[in-house]
């Protein structure tokens, strides 16, 4: 799930935002918008007010033609259509800009996954419903401002629609529904949304005494699932509420779309049909896109220096979940983080700080889960209270303002009394990450007992990192944290009792490179490739064919045959499968999967010489083809097997830790 702005990765509109982090003069828009959903037909008047005299350009799609533009009272040519998808309005200074515009939105295409709908980025609409993202150009938005609006909006009867802020006013009339919105903090682009929905509504008073409408804009056939997101939202205003401060709008709803989306917007959540039916997205992905209301959409990221709010949000939502759940089920999910960036093309790492937004599985595997584990290990080095006291007091200082990753350093500063500039900027600024290793251990007798000597051994320039260790004893498990400076660091520890082994950060509390041996490959490592090398073993023109389909859904960039990729796919049917392995003697096929269960196998291998191979086995063509919907969401399995397009069983074969075995006693001397 993603946070959607009017920067989108596609037609993004790049913010001049003030450095001192305040949100000055935004426009302020009065619109009034009226969407045919079935002839995709939109009109609209928009009268955009200043706070003072000023030049603007204003940005609108190509796919709408001016009809008037007025500044000032005086009558302006309208600009021919350019060819550009957006067109570029360039007023003279003037305080008060009237512009009508009208034209044909895009035909809604369902069939697209999630990624084509970012990439897409056009306002479409259709009877199942209407899209109109922020960065699309759809309205005349003003080029490098914030914007409050007062927003009109008006549909054919059986349709209901909504844009992020404040349900003024809500009717039909004869045939047409009418609904007004207002949004009077500054916001950074307007998104709507219309379709044939059921409304449900509840009135909450939160924690911090305000008075919150809940609704869920459901399609007629997943209706039944209103009451228990209502519940679930309340849940987390009140969480956050506790934890962070009070909720800052005045409502908020979750909305269905026909297509596989998770946006997050103030005030709302856009979410797909399938994934809203999904029994754990109440659990899971809701919880981050309400905390976004605070993290995002509440405090602006100051994109030309980071976006840490993804991070955050990652942190505090998705990661604070498994905590809840158990310290077992937290560390799985570092484990996931760790294996996933393992698995990522060291050339697609960049530093953290120019993470802006998710635009591929890279920028997720920095954006999200490398910030995300930045907090933790901050967390970890200025202590919970304090962390939660930085939390509480970040969102009182820039509540609606522009913030950036300096400013939250200076208020974890002030909130642990503790200089933390060295930290941001490794975590920050360099690419890549530390890879710590075991050098040495040794132990020997002493009179009180015994002394074991760890040396831990990094490359250059160091990370100055905090690495956990466990040394395994007679008497039972010892842990204790070594500081790593330097290339090479070297730990003297006297122990009541014999040590057996050292591991190395066995909670994997360090966001660390894993060493080849710690991470079994995963189907991620081909998801990220940037030239898989691909086999098909069967000639059959539908399997062929299903073989094309599935690596253009599973792969970013998938450029077939080229020597020397790092990941071969081998597609092929079950006997196919078992013979290439067998012309190889490579690894056959996994005793768990042996008896070709279901109808599809998906599983990883590390071959002798380093290389990633994914074996995709299949019953026949169609199964296959079935794969190409569910198989890219298993990026961080091992093995998945299928029933046609339903997992039946999937996993990640083991980790494994650096452990350093040391010498029984009696032979070391």
């Amino acid at each position: 799930m993603i946070r959607l702005s009017g920067c989108v990765a596609s037609l993004i509109c790049v913010l001049s935002l003030a450095a001192t982090g305040l949100v000055a003069a935004p426009a302020s828009h009065r619109i009034s918008v009226r969407v045919d959903p079935q002839t995709r037909l939109l009109e609209g008047r928009d009268t955009i007010t200043f706070d003072s005299p000023r030049a603007a350009t204003l940005v609108l799609s190509a796919r709408f033609r001016v009809d008037t533009l007025v500044a000032d009272g005086r009558r302006i040519r309208a600009p021919d259509k350019p060819s550009a998808r957006l067109q570029r309005i360039v007023l003279p200074v003037a305080r008060r800009i009237v512009v009508r515009w009208s034209g044909t939105l895009a035909a809604l295409d369902p069939s697209l996954d999630h990624r084509g709908v970012l990439a897409y980025g056009e306002p479409a609409s259709g009877t199942e419903g209407a899209y109109l993202p922020a960065g699309s150009g759809w309205y005349p938005m003003v080029d490098g401002s914030f914007e409050r609006y007062d927003l009109a909006l008006e549909l054919p009867a059986g349709q209901r629609g909504l844009v992020p802020g404040r349900l003024v006013e809500e009717r039909e009339a004869g045939e047409r529904y009418i609904a007004r919105f207002e949004f009077r903090e500054p916001s950074e682009g307007i998104a709507l949304m219309a379709g044939p929905y059921r409304i449900e509504e509840r009135r909450l008073r939160t924690a911090a005494g305000s008075s919150v409408r809940l609704r869920t804009y459901f399609h007629p056939e997943i209706a039944e699932l209103a009451r228990g997101y209502l519940d679930s939202i309340a849940g987390y205003l009140d969480l956050y509420e506790r934890w962070i401060g009070a909720y800052p709008f005045s409502e908020f709803s979750v909305v269905s779309s026909p297509t596989p989306t998770g946006f997050g917007l103030p005030t709302l959540t856009y979410l797909g049909i399938d994934v809203l039916r999904l029994p754990f997205i109440r659990a899971t992905s809701l919880g981050h896109e309400v905390l976004h209301n605070w993290w995002g959409n509440g405090v602006y990221p100051d994109y030309a220096r980071g976006n840490w709010a993804e991070g955050l949000t990652t942190f505090m939502a998705d990661f604070a979940y498994r905590e809840r759940e158990s310290a077992e089920a937290a560390s799985a999910m570092r484990l996931a983080w760790l294996r996933d960036y393992a698995a990522m093309p060291t050339g697609d790492d960049a530093p953290l700080v120019h993470f802006t937004a998710r635009t591929h599985g890279a920028s997720q595997v920095v954006g999200y889960h490398k910030a995300a584990m930045v907090f933790f290990m901050l967390r970890d080095a200025i202590g919970a209270a304090a962390f939660d006291r930085g939390v509480r007091d970040f969102w009182r200082a820039h509540r609606f303002r522009v913030a950036s990753w300096d400013d939250l350093r200076d208020t974890f500063e002030r909130a642990s009394d503790k200089r933390l500039a060295a930290f941001f900027a490794q975590w920050l600024e360099r690419p890549g990450a530390p890879e710590p290793r075991i050098a040495d251990a040794r132990a020997a007798p002493v009179s009180a007992g015994w002394r074991l000597e760890v040396t831990l051994a990094q490359g250059a320039p160091a990370y100055a990192i905090s690495v956990p260790i466990a040394i395994r004893t007679s008497d039972g498990v010892i842990t204790h944290r070594m500081e790593l400076t330097r290339e090479r660091e070297t730990l003297t520890l006297d122990l009541p009792a014999e040590p057996f082994a050292v591991t190395l950060d066995p909670e994997l509390r360090v966001f660390r490179r894993l060493v080849a041996g710690e991470a079994p490959p995963i189907l991620r490592e081909a998801m990220l490739a940037g030239s898989p090398t691909i086999s098909v073993l069967s000639a059959d023109a539908a399997v062929q064919a299903a073989a094309r389909k599935l690596a253009a859904k599973l792969f970013e960039g998938p450029r077939a045959d080229r020597g020397g990729s790092p990941v071969l796919l081998v597609i092929g049917l079950h006997a196919d499968i078992d013979d290439w392995l067998a012309s190889r003697g490579t690894t056959p096929r996994p005793a768990m999967l042996a008896a070709a269960r279901g109808t599809a196998q998906v599983w990883t291998v590390r071959a002798g010489d380093s290389r990633t191979n994914v074996l995709v086995s299949v019953r026949d063509a169609p199964s296959l083809a079935a794969l190409a919907g569910p198989l890219p969401h298993y990026g961080g399995q091992s093995y998945v097997v299928f029933d046609g397009a339903r997992v039946i069983e999937r996993g990640a074969w083991p980790y494994q830790p650096q452990v350093w075995e040391l010498r029984p006693a009696a032979a070391a001397r």
